[in-house]
C-alpha cells in the first residue's frame, strides 16, 4: 500500500505539491491524473526517495524512503525513459536487461520472461537507439518488473503507445493488480488511464481536486491536438516529447500530438531537418 499524507514540496515560495493526500491500495490500479505541471512527477519522486519533502509524508508499506530510494525488489518504477534512452542507445534491449539482472542478482531466465511480458521478444536484439517512444516505455516497464516487486510506480507510461499498446497496458496493469500488487500510474487527462484505473486521484496545481472540477479535468482538454505524418516518426516523436507534448504513435505510423500547435510542430521539425508530409489540427467538436 502507498500512503501520501499532507505531502508538500516547495521551491522557494512556489508549492509544486501542496498538502496532497491519497492512498493506493494493494490489489488495485490507482491513477494519478492531472494536467502538465500538476505536481504528479514531483509526487512520485518524493515517494521514491529521489527528493525530500518540505512537509508531510509518503510511505510504501509503512516505510518512508526519503533520500534513500527503495531497492528493485521492493518497488519497480518507470520515471524517465528519455534519460535511460540516452545512456543505452548502443545497447540491445536484451543486453540492457541482462546487465540489470546481474546487478540485482537475478537469474538470466528472468530477462526472457519480462521481455515476453512486455511484448519485446522479437525486438530483444535491436539497439535501444532504434526504439520508438512506445517501445522505450515497454522496455522501461520491463525494467520495473525485472525483480518482481510488490509495488509498481509508473509515470505516464502510456505515452507513445498505439491502440493495441494501450489495450496491452490495460491488461498488464490489471493482471499485476490482480496478483496483489500495488500499481500507481500517472497520466494527463483526457487519457485512457481514466478507464483503466479502479481508483482515480485528480490533481491540479499540486492539490487534489474533486467533484465538479475533477470531472471537468477528466472530461476535456483545451490543449491543441494535431495529426502528423512524417517518414521519420520515431525521431520527431522524440523531439516533440522532449518539449513536454504528449505523443501517441498510431497503427498507421502517424502521430497524434497533444500540447503543441501545428505551427510549433512545424518549427521543431524544420529546425531539426525532419520532413513532414501532413499537419492536421483537430477541430473541437468534430
Amino acid at each position: 500500500m502507498i500512503e501520501i499524507r499532507e505531502l508538500t514540496k516547495r521551491y522557494g515560495e512556489v508549492a509544486v505539491v501542496d498538502g496532497l493526500s491519497f492512498t493506493a491500495e494493494a490489489g488495485r490500479v490507482t491513477g494519478l491524473l492531472g494536467p502538465e505541471g500538476a505536481g504528479k512527477t514531483t509526487t512520485l519522486r518524493l515517494l521514491l526517495g529521489l527528493s525530500s519533502p518540505t512537509a508531510g509524508s509518503a510511505a510504501i508499506g509503512g516505510r518512508e524512503f526519503f533520500d534513500h530510494p527503495p531497492g528493485p525488489r521492493e518497488v519497480g518504477a518507470l520515471l524517465d525513459t528519455h534519460g535511460v534512452y540516452c545512456r543505452h542507445v548502443g545497447n540491445t534491449a536484451q543486453e540492457w536487461l541482462i546487465g540489470l539482472a546481474r546487478r540485482y542478482g537475478l537469474p538470466r531466465g528472468r530477462v526472457d520472461q519480462v521481455l515476453e511480458e512486455v511484448g519485446l521478444t522479437e525486438a530483444e536484439h535491436r539497439r535501444v537507439g532504434t526504439f520508438s517512444l512506445g517501445m522505450r516505455h515497454r522496455l522501461g516497464i520491463a525494467c520495473a518488473l525485472l525483480a518482481d516487486p510488490p509495488v509498481l510506480v509508473f509515470d505516464e507510461p502510456l505515452n507513445g503507445l498505439d491502440h493495441r499498446g494501450l489495450v496491452w497496458a490495460r491488461n498488464l496493469f490489471r493482471r499485476l493488480a490482480d496478483e496483489g500488487r500495488t500499481v500507481l500510474v500517472s497520466g494527463q487527462p483526457p487519457i485512457e488511464l481514466a478507464g483503466l484505473a479502479e481508483d482515480l486521484v485528480v490533481v491540479a496545481g499540486g492539490r487534489r481536486v474533486e467533484g465538479r472540477r475533477a470531472a471537468l479535468l477528466l472530461g476535456g482538454d483545451s490543449r491543441p491536438r494535431v495529426q502528423v505524418r512524417t517518414p521519420d516518426f520515431a525521431v520527431l516523436a522524440e523531439l516533440l516529447a522532449d518539449t513536454g507534448a504528449s505523443v501517441v504513435l498510431n497503427e498507421d505510423q502517424s502521430l497524434t500530438v497533444t500540447g503543441l500547435t501545428a505551427q510549433g510542430i512545424g518549427d521543431i521539425a524544420f529546425l531539426n531537418v525532419v520532413p513532414v508530409h501532413e499537419l492536421a489540427p483537430e477541430v473541437p467538436g468534430r
